[in-house]
């Protein structure tokens, strides 16, 4: 083939042969900012890099990662350690799947996502700048008045045919995972606290604010910018209006408004009498 090729040719190819034998500058650097390193990579001309390129899109996996051949890693992605990816996933640019998180069949996950400690289901969206997973706001004062942090050990699991907006945040668990049921649709901007579970087919609206240890049965809508306290739980079948706050449990199916949130109809009442009551002139109309 030597004798073959124009000489420039033949000298390019030689080159580009003899640079795979000489050990990558700064290999076991990569390796350690990409949290690969170990104390074997201490000699970075001869460490093995751990992250390695994906030819699906040029997103960077870990070797202990466990990814379908026809997932897309999409360029400046990462798949940690232990992950799992399956069939037909897609990563977006700069998203970042952390060490044993698990992606189901069909999900796609937008640029800028982060996921750790935490599961995600088949035929998920996933939409740009999500986090889920990360601990859960826990404090506690302590006997010198210290502020300490409570342990957030558990995970967040995310059900099948979920979508997640923009910008949504979603803590794992402390004393029980985070759970969010199947077909369930969740705005952006939205606050998911730790402990959280939602049943099926809830709709979780722009800027919603979830404290920690709430439960939401099933076909629960909460309008724009609905804040619900922590520990409470609220049955099946509810709809709170836009700007509501739950202080209690809501035990009845039905729709609820205000502050705090009370039947629909006793609110509108509430609301008219609150306007007749605040006219200056005292008039009753």
């Amino acid at each position: 083939m030597a004798a073959i090729l124009p000489r420039t040719i033949r000298r390019a190819a030689e080159a580009a042969l003899s640079l795979r034998s000489v050990p990558l500058r700064g290999a076991g650097h990569l390796a350690r900012s990409l949290g690969g390193g170990s104390a074997a990579c201490s000699d970075a001309g001869t460490a093995s890099v751990e992250f390695v390129p994906w030819h699906n899109g040029g997103g960077i996996l870990h070797r202990a990662a466990s990814v379908d051949p026809t997932a897309v890693v999409e360029a400046g992605a990462v798949v940690h350690s232990g992950a799992v990816l399956g069939r037909e996933v897609v990563v977006g640019s700069g998203a970042v799947v952390g060490p044993l998180v698990s992606v189901g069949q069909s999900t796609r996950i937008g640029y800028n996502v982060v996921l750790s400690n935490c599961s995600v289901g088949e035929f998920c969206t996933i939409h740009n700048g999500a986090c889920i997973g990360q601990d859960g706001f826990g404090f506690f004062v302590d006997e010198d008045r210290q502020v300490k942090k409570k342990p957030q050990m558990l995970y967040a699991r995310i059900g099948d045919h979920v979508e997640i907006g923009a910008n949504t945040c979603i803590d794992r668990g402390s004393w029980r995972e985070t759970l969010i049921g199947d077909h369930t649709k969740i705005d952006n901007l939205v606050q998911i606290g730790h402990n959280v579970v939602t049943g099926k087919c809830c709709m979780i609206c722009g800027q919603v604010g979830i404290a920690g240890s709430v439960t939401l049965g099933d076909y629960v809508t909460l309008g724009g910018r609905v804040a619900i306290r922590d520990h409470v739980s609220i049955v099946s079948k509810v709809r709170l209006a836009a700007n509501s706050s739950v202080t209690k449990d809501i035990q009845k199916p039905g729709d609820y408004g205000g502050f705090p949130a009370v039947p629909i109809n006793e609110w509108r009442r509430q609301t008219a009498n609150l306007r007749l009551f605040s006219k200056k002139d005292g008039v009753k109309r």
